[in-house]
């Protein structure tokens, strides 16, 4: 038998299970951002192993995140905007990671700067229900 859940994730699950894709990719790319928000925060503690730990741990679940993005493409479908999106993915895999073993911030704030830019353009196009931004758009507002 399974524990009941409580409000906050029984909501999480029905938005999740009722979401369309776009809305989605929309809701990952707010869960990247809310966990590299959360590593910023992690420079401000004192105590030099909570910080790493805040720091290293919110990095790895947006990192999870970007590499569901990424796996999520499809690439013949897709073409060109799949694989410009796949090279910003990597791009953004590697520039975390980066940050991650430097303990910098720099790196994390070019990383959400881009991801925010990405996730406006994504919200406009799925608040208007048309897929009228396209892959270079989108790929452009994150820039």
């Amino acid at each position: 038998m399974h524990p009941p859940l409580n409000p906050w994730q029984s909501y999480r699950k029905a938005a999740t299970q009722t979401a369309s894709p776009g809305q989605l990719v929309l809701m990952l790319y707010d869960g990247a951002i809310r966990f590299l928000e959360r590593s910023l925060q992690g420079f401000e503690l004192e105590d030099p192993a909570e910080c790493n730990s805040a720091i290293n741990n919110n990095i790895i679940r947006a990192q999870e995140i970007i590499r569901e993005l990424d796996h999520s493409l499809n690439m013949e479908i897709g073409g060109e905007f799949s694989a410009t999106m796949h090279r910003l993915y990597r791009y953004f895999d590697l520039e975390l990671t980066r940050s991650n073993i430097e303990k910098e911030s720099v790196g994390i704030r070019t990383i959400i700067r881009l991801i925010t830019g990405l996730r406006d353009a994504w919200f406009e196009m799925v608040s208007k229900g048309t897929s009228n931004i396209s892959g270079a758009e989108l790929v452009t507002a994150a820039a």
